[in-house]
Formats: structure tokens, sequence, C-alpha cells
């Protein structure tokens, strides 16, 4: 049986508000999906990773203020200072990691 006590006019705007809940909804699924979007939170995402990654290298490379710095070999010797090694051997697993990282993206 149908419900004859709710108004037409009622069901009309009851229709249209969902129509545009459906709207607002599907507009923000499209956003979500857009390749343009996806790339920008993706970039976004590296580049709060690569911060990290650069504030734990500096973290490594500066010794505590007071304290003995037992990465420097002196280099009276011709020596490489190592702090220098760590952030080369830093910066090489950081390009190693991006690379596969963007090979892995691409295989999806």
């Amino acid at each position: 049986m149908a419900d004859r006590s709710r108004d037409p006019e009622e069901l009309e705007r009851e229709i249209e508000r969902t129509r545009r809940e459906l709207a607002r909804t599907i507009d923000e699924l499209a956003d979500r999906v857009n390749p343009k979007n996806v790339a920008h939170r993706g970039a976004e995402r590296l580049k709060e990773e690569a911060g990290q990654v650069a504030k734990a290298a500096r973290a490594l490379v500066r010794p505590a203020e007071g304290a003995v710095d037992d990465y420097d070999d002196g280099g009276a010797d011709g020596g490489i200072d190592k702090r220098l090694l760590l952030v080369g051997v830093g910066a090489a697993v950081t390009v190693t990691a991006l690379v596969l990282w963007g090979r892995r993206r691409r295989r999806r």
C-alpha cells in the first residue's frame, strides 16, 4: 500500500536533496581519483618522508654539544671525513629507495 500521508511536494524535495548529496559525493570521489590530485598527494607525502630522512641524517651527522667527535679521523693522513661518508651512504640509500618505489608504482 502506498503511504498517502506523505505530501508529493515533500517527496520531491527529499528526492532533490538526495540527488544533490549524491552529486556532491560523486564530485568528491572524482576529485580523489583524479591522477593530477593523486600525483600531488604522492609528491607531498614524498616530501614529508624526505624531510624526515634528512632530519634523521642530520641527527646522525651532527654530534651532540660538548660530545667528542668520533666521526672525524683528523684528516691529517688524507682520510675521508666519516661524516661525509655517512651523508653519502644516506643519500645513496635514499636514491635507491626512491628508484625502487618509482618502479613499484609503475608496475601497478
